[in-house]
């Protein structure tokens, strides 16, 4: 379904910037001295499409490098809270750990020491044995 969607909206962008390309073949020149404007020293001679496709072009870097620098401080958050995270999931591993090891302990009978509650282990309040 994605590559339908995908397709559905680039094959039809693909076709409008062909034409687009196709209808403005003209070239143009483009000055960046603005004091000369007989003979610039800085120019250049380019396809009109061309240019409009290169100023879209630095458009999309421009605006995506601006909101890369925008987010860094949420970047740096998202950083800070993994490497938090990672140290709570270590300490809750030693923590289970040792909670583990010490209910193994606890679950453990006491070794008989020859003397129960009613006397010699084995044998209950009459005697008779178990």
């Amino acid at each position: 379904m994605r590559k339908f969607l995908t397709a559905l909206i680039v094959l039809p962008l693909g076709l409008i910037l062909v034409a687009f390309a196709v209808a403005n073949r003209h070239f143009v020149t483009v000055s960046f001295d603005p004091f000369i404007a007989d003979d610039p020293s800085l120019s250049i001679t380019l396809p009109l499409f061309l240019l409009l496709i290169l100023a879209a072009a630095l458009g999309v870097v421009a605006g995506g490098s601006a909101v890369w620098i925008g987010q860094r401080r949420w970047r740096r958050a998202a950083r800070r809270n993994d490497a938090e995270a990672r140290a709570v999931r270590a300490e809750l591993a030693d923590l289970r750990a040792q909670a583990t090891a010490a209910k193994a302990e606890s679950q453990r009978l006491p070794v008989p020491s020859g003397m129960g509650l009613y006397g010699p282990v084995g044998r209950d309040k009459q005697r008779a044995t178990l």
